[in-house]
């Protein structure tokens, strides 16, 4: 069996552009598929898969590990979010491949199932974007929290935190918190509420503020209190704050994943799928995280493949605590891809097809073409003109 072509399909969602990657073989109809989407990066995904094709061509997509190495180690250069976004894209569909090939869902081999289902959790609006990141004030944020518990979630995150910059005034400090009791008394105390500050505050001392503010609500988790590439806030944060703190979404490669778990810079690691390097990789900072004790809560509010790929990750790994997942960003979700279960709010169950038991309808992918995104971090601007994380 060899690889024959790669290429990537795009679909257009709104705030992104889902990148899918199909893998061609020499076997009649044998393909395989995975995702690549990088928000606001799809031009220069796309063409990092097709720089990568010619060095796979040839090979038996069987030999993930060793398609893996050629992919990182025969370009000579490095990679970053860009092109391991197109390696993890094109691994998970090599994983695809496999499992197809010997009629097995993927998640058997890769060691089997820790559990009979996975637990996931949903966003304001179920994903839509506006919910996701416009909803502002107590009343609203309530709201929309009872509408995902109606639906039959039982876990929420929200994007409460007001774009900052190194400190904020005390109103804002004690909005956020005003919010969050809202949101408690709205979803109950059953309910949990996970917060994604979005690395919005620039100093640990502002995120500390933020995190005092949030202590009576007691949610599951308190995200990315600071920008990645500050590790040492973190890990202060970590090591004193009274709310777990998750981490990790833009942390790229098992590397950098390495010492930020030696660190400690977080209790619940995030690695998305999609930009680590794909399953494998995934799999081994996983273990990592779990020789650690650490668990971990996977990034994921991209297209339908990457929620497959997460499945299958997640009913096979030990140490997996929640899934992220964004099924209502389109109204469409389901007609570009059809998942191998039914999918249930807050509960994803074991897929039995082989492969990732997706199948792809490429003639819906075609209505919604590539679009330039929406541009939603031209909003991250202080009243003063300073520009600040999204």
């Amino acid at each position: 069996m060899r690889i024959t072509g790669i290429s990537a399909v795009t679909c257009n969602a709104q705030m992104r552009n889902w990148v899918f990657v199909r893998v061609d073989t020499d076997v009649p109809g044998l393909i395989g598929w995975g995702e690549a989407t990088l928000e606001w990066k799809t031009r220069s995904v796309i063409g990092a898969i097709a720089d990568l094709e010619p060095l796979l061509v040839g090979m038996d997509p069987r030999d993930i590990e060793q398609c893996f190495q050629v992919m990182t180690r025969h370009g000579f250069w490095r990679m970053g979010v860009i092109g391991m976004s197109a390696i993890s894209g094109i691994e998970i569909a090599l994983w695809d491949i496999l499992g197809k090939s010997l009629d097995t869902p993927v998640w058997r081999l890769l060691g089997g199932k820790c559990r009979d289902h996975l637990r996931t959790y949903t966003h304001l609006g179920m994903g839509n974007m506006s919910s996701v990141y416009e909803t502002d004030g107590a009343e609203e944020l309530a709201e929309r929290g009872r509408q995902v518990v109606d639906a039959g979630y039982d876990a929420v995150k929200v994007v409460s935190i007001p774009y900052a910059h190194y400190i904020a005034p005390n109103r804002a400090i004690d909005s956020v918190g005003m919010a969050m009791d809202s949101l408690r008394q709205a979803v109950g105390p059953d309910v949990d509420i996970m917060v994604d500050f979005h690395g919005r505050p620039a100093s640990a001392a502002l995120a500390r503020d933020f995190l005092r503010a949030l202590e009576p609500a007691r949610p599951l988790f308190a995200e990315e209190p600071v920008p990645p590439e500050q590790i040492d806030n973190c890990v202060e944060l970590t090591r004193t704050s009274r709310i777990s703190i998750a981490a990790g979404e833009r942390l790229i490669g098992r590397a950098a994943f390495e010492d930020a778990i030696r660190r400690r810079a977080f209790h619940i690691a995030q690695p998305d799928i999609v930009h680590v390097g794909g399953i494998s990789e995934a799999k081994k900072i996983a273990a990592i995280c779990e020789t650690a004790g650490i668990g971990v809560a996977p990034h994921n509010p991209l297209g339908p493949i990457a929620g497959i790929a997460a499945l299958h990750f997640g009913v096979s790994t030990p140490n997996h605590i929640i899934q992220e997942e964004m099924v209502g960003a389109v109204p469409w979700y389901d007609d570009v891809v059809q998942w191998p279960i039914d999918r249930t709010p807050g509960r994803w169950d074991l897929p039995e097809k082989p492969g990732l038991g997706l199948e792809v309808n490429e003639a819906e992918i075609a209505r919604h073409p590539f679009e330039q995104e929406v541009l939603h971090t031209r909003n991250a601007v202080m009243p003063d003109g300073t520009v600040v994380d999204w």
